[in-house]
């Protein structure tokens, strides 16, 4: 007698096993569509209350979610609830379902660029960037369903599509593409740099405090030392020169943490940014502002962001597969 005889919940319905056991990782993720459900009821009524116009006022840019909030953003809340539902009943592979869970997945992380800003307002303070703790809660909240979705989806691929990685499996060595991303991740932001200097550093204010200084040392170590520890042998094994740590193993998330978390920050970021500043720049309604930077330095400056961004994601998942047992 199946469990559906009984009155269960459409989510509680499971796909016939075969002899051999469960599926494998359908026990590692069966309660995550159970996840999605209570996000999207939780989170989903939340932005229906801020679209129907109690939404707060989102310093400094009036929207915690960009470019798209307000009804934009419940559509998309909306779909996360059906989509989690059919991948939990699915009996079969059906690339369209697993496709469209994927797009639902990724616009939802989409609308969370602002939290590249969020990050450094809140480790490096006194640089006058605003917290915002209802925006910061309003992104997290929609990044979360984001994340959930893609776990979900990537259970449904497993249960069909065999336990192999999403992404390929270990390495032996650090293949040539790893090293052309990780480089290209340092001529991003040495090329951000140049441009910079190229209209002036009059505007960086050094003399403000140590959280400027602060900054600029943790962009150079980001943009340049972050990667190539991510290629090079003495990310893996600390270098002999290092006191105590010398010839000890580098611990994974050491590295894996700062390089997936501020590439794909910069990705989205910058991705959006580039994508709007192209909006912009061709229906001529780019605003210069007061003047100081002008259009090249844009078009300069952010889409070396957005190659930075890539470099590292794809550096990263390189070094994860190269230190995976």
């Amino acid at each position: 007698m199946t469990r559906r005889r009984h009155g269960i919940d459409v989510l509680s319905r499971r796909p016939q096993r075969s002899p051999a056991g469960p599926a494998p990782g359908r026990s590692a993720t069966a309660w995550v569509p159970y996840a999605v459900l209570l996000w999207a009821i939780g989170y989903g009524g939340l932005r229906v209350y801020w679209a129907l116009g109690n939404a707060p006022e989102f310093p400094p840019l009036g929207t915690d979610l960009f470019p798209v909030a307000g009804w934009g953003a419940v559509a998309l809340v909306g779909a996360a609830a059906p989509l989690a539902v059919a991948l939990d009943r699915a009996d079969r592979w059906w690339w369209p379902l697993a496709g469209a869970a994927w797009g639902v997945s990724t616009a939802l992380a989409t609308l969370c660029p602002l939290l590249l800003l969020d990050a450094v307002a809140v480790l490096i303070p006194g640089l006058g960037l605003t917290v915002d703790p209802a925006g910061i809660a309003g992104r997290l909240g929609c990044l979360a369903g984001g994340v959930l979705l893609a776990v979900a989806t990537n259970g449904y691929r497993r249960r069909f599509r065999g336990d192999r990685p999403l992404f390929g499996g270990p390495l032996a060595g650090t293949p040539r593409w790893a090293w052309a991303a990780a480089y290209l991740a340092v001529a991003g932001c040495l090329t951000r740099l140049a441009a910079q200097y190229a209209v002036g550093v009059a505007e960086i204010p050094f003399a403000a405090g140590p959280a400027v200084l602060v900054f600029e040392a943790g962009f150079l170590l980001a943009g340049v030392l972050l990667p190539l520890a991510l290629v090079h042998s003495w990310g893996r094994v600390f270098p002999r020169w290092l006191p105590l740590l010398a010839g000890r193993r580098v611990p994974r998330w050491l590295l894996l943490g700062p390089g997936f978390g501020l590439g794909l920050l910069l990705v989205g970021y910058f991705g959006v940014g580039t994508g709007q500043l192209a909006v912009e720049t061709v229906a001529g309604s780019w605003d210069p502002g007061d003047g100081t930077y002008p259009l090249w330095f844009f078009w300069v400056s952010m889409p070396a962001y957005l190659l930075w961004g890539l470099g590292l994601t794809v550096a990263a998942l390189a070094y994860r597969r190269r230190t995976r047992s």
